[in-house]
C-alpha cells in the first residue's frame, strides 16, 4: 500500500511537493480553501484534491486523514499550521506532522507542541531557488524505508551551552554534519571555526537516530 501524505494549504509548495511525491510513490491529497487554486492543483495527474480550510476538523475528516503516514501544513499561517498539525497527530494519528513555519523563534515551540518536523521558510532564499530546496529538502526528509536522513531546523537559545562556541569543540554525533547557519538576514556556510551565536538557526543534516543528542548538545535541552 502506498504511503498516504496530506499537503494542507499553500499552492507553490504543494503543486512542486505534490509532483515530485508522486513520481516517488506516494499517494498525496491537497486541501485547499481557495475554489480557483483547487482546479488548478487538480490538473496534477493523480493528485486528490479536496476544498476546504485545513484548520477545520470536518474538512481534514471529508478528506479521510485517519491514520496517514504524513501531514505536511503548508499554510501562510504559523498558528494556523500548528493547529493542523496538532489535530492531525492527536485527532487523526496522523503518524508524522511537518509544519512550516515564517518565524524562526517558533521552532522550539513547535516542537515542544508535538510536531514531528519544522520548517523555517527564512531558511531558503526567494523565488524558485526556494521552492527547489524546499522540495528536495522534503523529499529528503521523507524518504521512506531505512535510516532517513533529513535536513533539521535548530533554535539557539541565549542559554544554549553552545553559544560562542565553535563547531569544532561541540560535542556533536559523529554523523551529524552544521551545513548553514541563519543569523538575521544572513546565511553563514559553517564550518569548524564557524562560532554559534544566540539566536542563531543551525541547518543540519542527520538521522533521526542521531537528531535528539545533537538538539541537545546544542540547545543545552
Amino acid at each position: 500500500m502506498k504511503p498516504r501524505v496530506f499537503l494542507i494549504g499553500g499552492f507553490k509548495k504543494t503543486r512542486f511537493l505534490a509532483n515530485s511525491l508522486i513520481k516517488k510513490g506516494y499517494s498525496v491529497t491537497a486541501i485547499n480553501d481557495d475554489n480557483e487554486k483547487c482546479l488548478e492543483l487538480a490538473e496534477i495527474e493523480k493528485l486528490t484534491v479536496f476544498n476546504g480550510d485545513g484548520s477545520k476538523p470536518f474538512v481534514l475528516e471529508d478528506a479521510n486523514i485517519y491514520n496517514a503516514d504524513i501531514a505536511i501544513a503548508l499554510t501562510d499561517k504559523d498558528t494556523d499550521n500548528l493547529v493542523i498539525s496538532e489535530l492531525c497527530k492527536k485527532k487523526y494519528g496522523v503518524k508524522r506532522t511537518v509544519a512550516l513555519i515564517a518565524d524562526p523563534k517558533k521552532t522550539d515551540f513547535f516542537y515542544h507542541m508535538g510536531i514531528d518536523s519544522v520548517v523555517c521558510a527564512a531558511s531558503m532564499v526567494a523565488s524558485s531557488l526556494e521552492e527547489q530546496a524546499f522540495r528536495d529538502e522534503m523529499s529528503t526528509m521523507l524518504t521512506v524505508g531505512g535510516k532517513r536522513i533529513k535536513v533539521s531546523q535548530v533554535h539557539i537559545p541565549d542559554t544554549s551551552p553552545a553559544v560562542d562556541k565553535t563547531l569544532r569543540v561541540i560535542d556533536l554525533p559523529e554523523r551529524v554534519i552544521v551545513a548553514c547557519i541563519i543569523r538575521d538576514d544572513e546565511s553563514i556556510i559553517a564550518r569548524g571555526n564557524t562560532q554559534v551565536k544566540a539566536d542563531d538557526v543551525l541547518l543540519m543534516v542527520t538521522s533521526d537516530e542521531d537528531e535528539p543528542a545533537a538538539i541537545r548538545e546544542l540547545t543545552g535541552r
